[in-house]
């Protein structure tokens, strides 16, 4: 992405051609910037720019009071590494897809399926984890692919696209898959931060979860899609206000994210607490964003029902039933006994059966 430091200084002062810099010192990416002052106040410029091309990937600015120099020193460093791996990870994207398909390595397979995945489409996922296993074939110690795989493993169940013969069999080749990762790449946050949620999902031990994701969030503090899968862990165990921050945590540090997923999970810590009012609005916005989550439905329901809002609460499981025939999941991983009962209860009302 970027040289070393010395190595780097060597164009300072310079008329720079990005793509002159990418070729001399061996690098696709090269993050560009610079600092200006006026009377009491300094600006922060930062870019990020595809070497090969040219093409500017990323671009923001940063201004605050001269004293406040070093926070702003601070903040500027932890949105450039929050911003900066999601559009690499998008960029990178990008190159596999134009590579052909006879030269694609095991890296290839994996970003490759990345892309495909992204539809939250059903045959796309499906195709996804099918790369990711030529992939792991490939290298079977491949930690961030084992991941990654776990994962697409838990969108299945998120969307109910596993049928109930399968479901058993799904959890337990996440979970597998999971520990190989960690395995195989133990100190890789991204591995840490895709196990924890999908042993957190699946798993019996929840302060497992939790502890792989403090670990990945310790060696990357700036790691958007780690403070995303820690507010999910969060909500499963129960840690409500700290699921609420996590998740606006990785919106901050990632704020060209989809929400509709971190909005999903606010609404339901706002709903296990008794803020129903909060709950909605969460809930609505997100599913204005993306209409086909159905944990999003789910949770709206239950909170329309247990606040006398009936009408409401039967549309959106009519809405529900659209998407899946699953009105309530087989399994929960809400480990808090009261939150599983709230939904479940809710979820009753809301579909007209009685206590």
């Amino acid at each position: 992405m970027s040289s070393p430091r010395n190595s780097s200084f060597t164009y300072r002062g310079q008329a720079i051609d990005i793509k002159r810099v990418g070729r001399e010192l061996g690098v696709r990416y090269v993050l560009e910037g610079s600092v200006r002052k006026a009377g009491g106040r300094v600006r922060i410029t930062a870019q990020l720019i595809d070497a090969t091309s040219g093409a500017h990937l990323w671009a923001d600015r940063f201004d605050a009071a001269l004293e406040d120099v070093f926070d702003l020193q601070d903040k500027v460093a932890l949105n450039i590494a929050g911003v900066i791996e999601p559009t690499l990870q998008a960029a990178e994207m990008r190159y596999s897809a134009e590579r052909p398909t006879n030269d694609l390595t095991a890296y290839d397979l994996y970003l490759r399926a990345r892309s495909v995945a992204s539809t939250y489409e059903r045959e796309d996922l499906v195709q996804a984890l099918h790369l990711l296993d030529q992939a792991i074939a490939r290298e079977p110690r491949y930690g961030l692919a084992l991941a990654v795989a776990a994962t697409y493993r838990v969108d299945l169940e998120n969307y109910d696209w596993a049928d109930d013969r399968e479901e058993a069999t799904n959890r337990r080749a996440a979970v597998d898959l999971a520990r190989e990762a960690l395995s195989a790449a133990a100190d890789d946050p991204g591995v840490l931060g895709r196990a924890a949620i999908v042993l957190g999902r699946f798993g019996e031990d929840i302060d497992a979860a939790l502890a792989l994701i403090d670990r990945a969030l310790a060696l990357n503090p700036s790691f958007a899609f780690g403070w995303y899968w820690s507010g999910w862990v969060r909500v499963f165990a129960g840690q409500l206000e700290l699921a609420i921050q996590h998740f606006e945590t990785s919106m901050r540090l990632n704020p060209r994210s989809q929400r509709c997923f971190h909005l999903a999970g606010i609404g339901m810590a706002h709903f296990f607490a008794l803020r129903f009012g909060d709950a909605v609005a969460a809930l609505r916005v997100s599913l204005e964003e993306v209409s086909t989550f159905p944990p999003t439905y789910r949770t709206l329901a239950a909170c329309y029902a247990h606040m006398g809002r009936l009408d409401e609460a039967r549309e959106i499981i009519k809405r529900l039933a659209s998407l899946t025939p699953v009105a309530v999941p087989t399994a929960s991983p809400l480990r808090n006994p009261e939150h599983r009962e709230l939904y479940l209860s809710g979820l009753r009302l809301a579909m007209g059966e009685t206590e």
